[in-house]
């Protein structure tokens, strides 16, 4: 069977071009050899469900591992503990049966759980955990629980009633027989099914979950894994891509987000199959797949739009770096941070709360611009004139700065210092995104981004823009600004770059001029 790359589901090495997951999953058997407790929480289609397959096979000539899956327990089940327990118990008994598990003294307790679930009526947890002992005690194995999609227990108090037993049975584990550990994966943390559940400040953080242990190991796709999966398509369909060099641009866009790496490399690949061209294995055709991807409607996309939505508090948050260039320091006890990451929208940078990756990053500006589009000047100024800034098929950078020069003192010189300072920048990407829509994109290097100088990097067919965006400061800083970007230049082997400027001094001198910083070009606009 040909393999293909996967963004739907389970991954199966026979069937999908992945990467490879052995170091990751002899980090997390060290924590089960351990005995550790534990969750895996992560961001939607961050590669948790696939981790726990391989893990069972993983571990399964050492361990005796009953693998359950949430989703499989529909809401009804969550009413009552009679409810819970028997739809338990069958799904690990369906479980241990696929696992051929076998038993001490030839002990059959799985046909004992059945019978008891055919017959009793008000099943409650706490016989459930006495039959799940008494399977720990007579399995010739090590017992290890994995579940997935813990997040469908949500809102319910008979989960966290599952939980606190759980934990006493771990408490109390030199005692009675229990599983040598327990492995829960979902979006959400234990703490947080708390805190939806009880939203009082008394109940927040008191969590049944408390003996789980620190889940640090990264699942995210580093340049090394994207090269390992490529070179086994590679192998496949002799492209004559330079895999470093692919993979590198990649990881760039994603920072190695398991669902964005696959979703680029499937796209590139239907281009591929598509045109029957190997080109689309280089720079330009994976920047228009990257520009496809940012525009499309997904899965992924849909739900983190959903989270902004129910989450004003995030929203503002998100938009204050983006727009404003806000530093906002990391820290994990901070709940809007701390959500913040649990779906996938920010990191940690230097200390610095930054967002996520470059895709998610265009994907949130374009979100937040569309809010306001309809109704904006500076917008609909780029897009009645667009055609004039195009020149030989190619993005002419030069024109667009001195065309957003006029319109920024027509329609803005009178507004407050305060107004400007503050939207300057949205309002040239306001500007900008008009023009490049359909064909080019850009984002915001974070590692620029404050409140004084933002770098916007725009990909047009395969070349690059640099606009450095800053608030005038002096002359001194000015002169600073110019070096800092000839440096940045260098960084991306171009020539020629842009200074935008906007300086709220009444006697200003506005337009545009070229400057010669050593070997590279600067044409500077003021406004």
């Amino acid at each position: 069977m040909q393999r293909r790359f996967n963004v739907t589901g389970l991954c199966y090495p026979d069937r999908h071009y992945m990467v490879n997951l052995d170091s990751r999953l002899a980090q997390i058997k060290e924590m089960i050899d351990f005995g550790d407790y534990f969750v895996i929480n992560r961001a939607r289609q961050f590669g948790k469900t696939t981790i726990l397959y391989a893990l069972r096979n993983y571990l399964q000539e050492e361990y005796n591992v009953i693998s359950i899956s949430f989703q499989r327990i529909s809401t009804v089940n969550y009413q009552n503990e009679s409810a819970f327990s028997k739809v338990f118990l069958e799904e690990f008994v369906s479980a241990a049966k696929n696992l051929h598990l076998i038993f001490q003294n030839d002990k059959d307790i799985l046909y004992e759980i059945r019978k008891r679930i055919e017959v009793e009526c008000n099943l409650n947890l706490t016989e459930m955990f006495r039959l799940l002992s008494e399977v720990c005690a007579y399995s010739k194995k090590p017992m290890v629980l994995l579940v997935d999609e813990v997040d469908s227990a949500s809102n319910n108090q008979v989960f966290l009633d599952f939980l606190g037993i759980m934990r006493d049975y771990y408490l109390t584990r030199r005692d009675r027989a229990t599983f040598h550990s327990v492995v829960l994966a979902g979006v959400y943390d234990i703490k947080n099914l708390k805190q939806k559940i009880r939203p009082d400040s008394e109940h927040k953080y008191n969590s049944p979950w408390n003996i789980a242990a620190d889940f640090n190991i990264d699942m995210s796709f580093s340049i090394l894994d994207i090269s390992g999966m490529l070179k086994e398509y590679e192998q496949d369909y002799q492209t004559g891509m330079d895999i470093a060099y692919v993979s590198a641009i990649i990881y760039e866009y994603t920072s190695g987000y398991p669902y964005l790496v696959s979703r680029i490399c499937k796209l590139i690949h239907d281009n591929f199959i598509k045109k029957e061209k190997r080109s689309v294995w280089e720079k330009e055709g994976i920047l228009s797949v990257i520009k496809e991807l940012v525009d499309e409607s997904n899965t992924l996309f849909d739900d983190m739009k959903k989270k902004i939505a129910d989450n004003k508090e995030l929203k503002e948050v998100l938009y204050a770096i983006l727009f404003y260039g806000q530093s906002i320091p990391f820290n994990m006890n901070n709940y809007i941070i701390e959500m913040g990451v649990m779906f996938g929208f920010l990191k940690r940078e230097e200390g610095k709360a930054v967002i996520s990756n470059r895709i998610f990053e265009t994907m949130l500006y374009n979100l937040f611009m569309s809010e306001e589009l309809l109704h904006n000047a500076t917008y609909h100024s780029a897009l009645q004139n667009k055609n004039q800034f195009i020149k030989d098929g190619q993005l002419d950078m030069d024109k667009v700065l001195e065309k957003f020069v006029e319109h920024f003192t027509d329609l803005y010189a009178d507004n407050t210092i305060k107004f400007l300072e503050e939207n300057a920048r949205r309002l040239f990407l306001l500007y900008l995104k008009p023009i490049i829509n359909g064909v080019g994109n850009y984002y915001v290097e974070a590692r620029t981004r404050d409140m004084g100088r933002t770098d916007v990097i725009v990909d047009y067919k395969g070349k690059q823009f640099i606009i450095e965006m800053k608030i005038w400061r002096g002359s001194d800083y000015q002169k600073r600004g110019q070096e800092q970007l000839a440096e940045y230049l260098s960084a991306y082997h171009l020539k020629k770059g842009y200074l935008l400027s906007f300086n709220f001094n009444k006697n200003k001198t506005v337009g545009i001029h070229t400057i010669q910083c050593g070997d590279k070009t600067i044409v500077e606009a003021v406004v």
